[in-house]
């Protein structure tokens, strides 16, 4: 008998059940006579002082951008049934009948490929509709997980700051810098999900990956023809198919079929003898690599990645010499390292520190990221946490704060937030609404940094990925 799990899709995408089971009981614990209620996301601090605001829009086209139906309704109502928490059929059944099923909330944002300094307030989330006010807080398991494409965008583009100081230092080819961290993550992570939403974070700041479904939902959700790209690469299998004997006909064979004149073609080399392939490369092989009018990538994949990637750097250079650029640095002729393994933003630098110390450019080197790059990460990395911060009861707003005696750092913020921005010195500042004008508006300098980008079921900002691109390197510093 064949199993038939097309249900899984279901109730993936009922957004009544993509919550935490104790949200079902939530709307029967709030006073009486709540009307509203007003929450935000934001990154308390952690690892980075800054982040990349980027996802938001993925998850919003995917997910509430959908109505939900009786059938849905349905399906969580015979789910909580059983699971032991009760259910508001009355209050999902109103959005059905009074919104043809379009969640009434109103999601407030900073434009995404914003760089904005932890601590303040990045989306905010709203509903007024006092049948259903509790949909601001019940969104959150969902709404939240937008700190993995931020914590991702956000990481890569630390590296990116990384390899584009060093290139500064060294190079005279600035337009290598978006090539320079290519994304090997998908085989790394949790899901097919984490691959393309953590995928396409990484390409706000770069434009090499193969990780086809990061740039699939780049392409899609992001209204790009092709957010990346990739080269013809080897893997050992391709290498070591051909026996230990037959190394060298591996590698000719790469050459032959995948070398052309301005061509790119990267070639895994440690299946064996990393030193014993690099004169190999540099011998044998040399004049069909020169011949070939091609740019040969050597891939080391073992070993002290430093150490490794100078050796191969001073083996290269010593079989295909190089060439001193202008920044009185040494540039390989015709071959490059690609540096794969043991790769996180901490070893970049300490590669690229290596080889400048050595006198060798930047251009040299390349670098992969596999788990460290999407699957490394957590909620906690920049402590996201979304919170309410405002009810309204009867027809007064309250402001709504966590202040916990026993850990200070997760004091919430109160009040109906925005984000402004100083228009003269690029500085934010969350504020409370309407407060802002009166305490935080100075004539022609503040303005409001967030804008509705959706409103119960519609999209009112659909952003590209080159103009997320260009935000988020305006802020390079």
């Amino acid at each position: 008998m064949q199993n038939d799990y097309s249900g899984l899709s279901s109730f993936l995408s009922n957004p009544i059940l993509n919550t935490d089971s104790y949200k079902a009981s939530h709307f029967l614990q709030y006073p009486a006579d709540a009307s509203a209620m007003f929450s935000y996301v934001e990154s308390r601090g952690g690892r980075y002082e800054r982040t990349v605001f980027f996802g938001l829009q993925m998850l919003l086209k995917q997910y509430l951008c959908k109505p939900i139906n009786d059938d849905m309704i349905d399906e969580a109502k015979a789910f909580f049934a059983v699971h032991g928490e009760p259910f508001n059929e009355a209050g999902w059944r109103y959005i059905v009948t009074q919104y043809g099923g379009y969640l009434p909330v109103r999601i407030r944002a900073v434009p995404e490929g914003s760089v904005v300094p932890t601590g303040n307030v990045l989306m905010t989330v709203e509903c007024d509709d006092p049948q259903v006010f509790w949909l601001a807080s019940y969104l959150e398991t969902m709404l939240l997980r937008v700190w993995y494409p931020i914590t991702v965008a956000t990481q890569s583009w630390y590296v990116r700051q990384t390899i584009r100081r060093a290139l500064e230092k060294s190079s005279d080819d600035m337009t290598q810098l978006p090539f320079k961290l290519h994304d090997f993550g998908a085989r790394g992570v949790s899901s097919a999900e984490s691959a393309a939403i953590g995928g396409a974070a990484h390409l706000v700041s770069f434009m090499g990956s193969d990780t086809v479904l990061g740039v699939m939902a780049a392409n899609r959700y992001y209204r790009e023809d092709m957010a990346a790209y990739s080269v013809p690469a080897a893997e050992h299998s391709t290498i070591t198919s051909w026996g230990r004997a037959g190394e060298i006909d591996a590698y000719a064979n790469m050459i032959r079929r995948f070398a052309k004149p301005g061509a790119i073609v990267a070639v895994v080399s440690d299946s064996y003898d990393l030193f014993a392939a690099l004169e190999m490369w540099g011998t044998q092989l040399k004049q069909s690599v020169i011949d070939s009018g091609a740019t040969l990538v050597i891939r080391p994949d073992s070993g002290d990645p430093q150490t490794i990637v100078m050796e191969s750097l001073r083996r290269l250079d010593g079989f295909f010499g190089s060439t001193v650029n202008g920044k009185g640095r040494r540039v390989l002729n015709h071959v490059r390292v690609l540096q794969g393994d043991g790769v996180n933003p901490d070893t970049i630098e300490q590669i690229l520190a290596a080889a400048d110390q050595a006198g060798y450019a930047a251009d040299n080197l390349v670098f992969g990221i596999g788990g460290a790059l999407l699957q490394r990460v957590d909620r906690d990395t920049q402590r996201f946490a979304m919170k309410c911060s405002a009810i309204r009861l009867g027809d007064t707003w309250h402001d709504v704060v966590k202040d916990p005696v026993t850990d200070t750092g997760k004091r919430s913020k109160g009040g109906r937030l925005t984000l402004l921005r100083n228009a003269r010195t690029g500085a934010y500042r969350t504020v409370a609404e309407p407060r802002r004008w009166e305490e935080s508006m100075i004539e022609g300098e503040w303005e409001d940094a967030m804008h509705t980008v959706f409103d119960t079921g519609r999209l009112l900002v659909d952003t590209s990925l080159a103009d997320v691109r260009v935000r988020a390197q305006t802020e390079e510093s």
